[in-house]
Formats: structure tokens, C-alpha cells, sequence
């Protein structure tokens, strides 16, 4: 299957006191699909995944695939830090109907090289559903070499990678060691940092899975569609963006995004301990920042 393009990795909206609010969840849906995004991950790390129980996480997977109904395509957020547990989640995922899943390296752990490849291997072996490998070094204290990468590409499972790292030349490794896979449409490269996205694209990445285009699906999508074309034109739009991507990353993500999308009108001001609130001294920025891209 092939996935490419701006694709949304969409906040969860919640009330107060951190029930899921489904009605600002359909706005928020509605608001990505009516801006031309090509595919939302349900319930990733911006959707709270790491505060979400089992049983609660497999239901808004569910709930994302019904609600969606094939209007765009929908990864779901899959990984864990134990294999048993990311390998029932993919199951539900594909029993749900989602069209591909999306495992974050196991956090914490911090397993080898090895283990690495024996934890996505045993899952893409177990699920016959496209699997998008997730390296956020940052957030996990586990890093995908590329050489474990071309390795993992090679099983008919394995669809892409998402990079967050935001390092341009990790992305011309992976090319390199894969570029076989590449070349054939079987594995594909998404950049997981909004700051960095715009060149990882340009550089000959498929698409971007994107926090910022909770907030501005239509210029997420613009950009996107420039830099995978080399556009020069892609640049102009990413230094418009340039301020807010910095602004939703002021504290950890989701929380910058959270408070966006309340400015907005699409979620409630709900967020899950130990997260919270976006601190008062954020705030007038990122207003002004909103207002000055005529989002509210």
C-alpha cells in the first residue's frame, strides 16, 4: 500500500477532567479531512497515547475507522514498550479496519539493535497489515540505526519509517542502505519533525506526519505537496509556519497543541496528568502566532 503526503498525527480532545470528548473529536477530524490531509494517526504520541489505558485505546481506534468511513486513510498508533502488548494493539488495529499501523520504537527498555529487530519482525510476521516503524530517540532513549532499518525493510509488513529525529543526515542513510526498497515502492520515508520536514521532503522523503497540521491542515498540505514536487515555492510557505512550529514545541507535545485547537474552537481545554496545561507564559504568543496565520 502506498501512503504518501501531509497526514495529521491528531491530537485526542478531552474534557476537564480527561473524559474523551468525541463531539470535538468528529470537528477535529472533519476540520483535517476538510483541508486536503491524506491520512490521520489515531492515537499516537500528540494523541495522548501514553495516558490511554488498553481497552480504551483499541475503542478510539475503532471509533477513528467508523467515523472516517474511507474518506482518508487511518494509521494507527500501535507501538509499546512490550512486544506482547504493541502485537495485541496491532491485531485490534487490523481487526478494527485501520488501513496501516504505526509502532513506536519500545520505550524505556532500551533494547539492542537486535531486540529492535525481533520486536517489529515477531509483529509484522503475526499482522498482515502495512507497519510504519516510528524512531523518536528523544521521547524513547532508543534509536533505529539505519542498518536495522534496511534490515526490517526488507519483510512485505514494513511500509516506511517515520524519522522524528530531525537529522537530515540519518534520512541519507536510510536512503542509501534501502534504496532498492525505496526504488520500488515498498518502503517509504515520513519526516516526524515539523521543523525539519519541509528539507526532509525536498531531500526525496514521501510525506510528513505532522503535529502542526492539527492547527494548519491547509498550509501543512501546501507545503508538502511543493517540497515532494523540489518546489522552491515550498520554502515560502515553511517560513510562514516557521514560528509556529517552534511555539507547538515549547513545552512537551501535545500540550502546545492542545491549547491551540481550544484557541480554536476544536478541542475543550482537557488534558491528561502527568501532562497539563500549557503554562500562562506560552500563551500570548501562540495566540498571536494563531491570529497572525488568520486561524482564529
Amino acid at each position: 500500500m502506498k501512503i504518501t503526503g501531509a497526514m495529521t498525527a491528531i491530537a485526542t480532545p478531552m474534557s476537564e477532567d480527561g473524559a474523551v470528548d468525541y463531539s470535538f473529536l468528529n470537528k477535529l477530524i472533519d476540520y483535517q479531512i476538510d483541508n486536503s490531509i491524506s491520512a490521520i494517526v489515531a492515537v499516537g504520541t500528540t494523541g495522548e497515547s501514553a495516558t490511554i489505558d488498553f481497552d480504551e485505546h483499541v475503542s478510539l481506534i475503532e471509533y477513528f475507522v467508523k467515523y472516517i468511513d474511507g474518506r482518508v486513510k487511518v494509521i494507527a498508533g500501535t507501538g509499546a514498550n512490550s512486544t506482547i502488548e504493541a502485537l495485541e494493539l496491532t491485531k485490534s488495529a487490523k481487526d478494527a479496519g485501520a488501513d496501516a499501523a504505526l509502532l513506536v520504537s519500545p520505550y524505556y527498555n532500551k533494547p539492542t539493535q537486535e531486540g529492535l529487530f525481533l520486536h517489529h519482525t515477531k509483529i509484522a510476521d503475526e499482522v498482515n497489515l502495512p507497519q510504519i516503524l516510528y524512531n523518536v530517540p528523544s521521547r524513547t532513549a532508543c534509536f533505529i540505526e539505519a542498518e536495522t532499518v534496511s534490515r526490517l525493510s526488507l519483510h512485505k509488513n514494513i511500509i516506511g519509517i517515520k524519522d522524528a529525529t530531525g537529522e537530515l543526515k540519518n534520512l541519507e542513510e536510510i536512503q542509501r542502505l534501502c534504496k532498492k526498497q525505496i526504488s520500488e515502492d515498498n518502503f517509504f520515508l515520513f519526516s516526524g519533525d515539523d521543523a525539519s520536514s519541509c528539507e526532509f521532503m525536498k531531500r526525496g522523503g514521501h510525506g510528513t506526519i505532522s503535529v502542526s497540521s492539527n492547527v494548519a491542515p491547509k498550509l501543512i498540505c501546501e507545503m508538502t505537496k511543493l517540497a515532494m514536487s523540489k518546489s522552491k515555492e515550498a520554502e515560502k510557505i515553511n517560513k510562514k509556519i516557521d514560528t509556529l512550529n517552534e511555539i507547538l514545541f515549547v513545552e512537551s507535545n501535545p500540550i502546545p497543541v492542545k491549547y491551540a485547537l481550544y484557541l480554536m474552537g476544536l478541542a475543550p481545554l482537557g488534558i491528561r496528568l502527568p501532562l497539563t496545561v500549557l503554562n500562562q507564559k506560552y500563551r500570548d504568543n501562540l495566540k498571536q502566532e494563531l491570529k497572525k496565520l488568520q486561524l482564529i
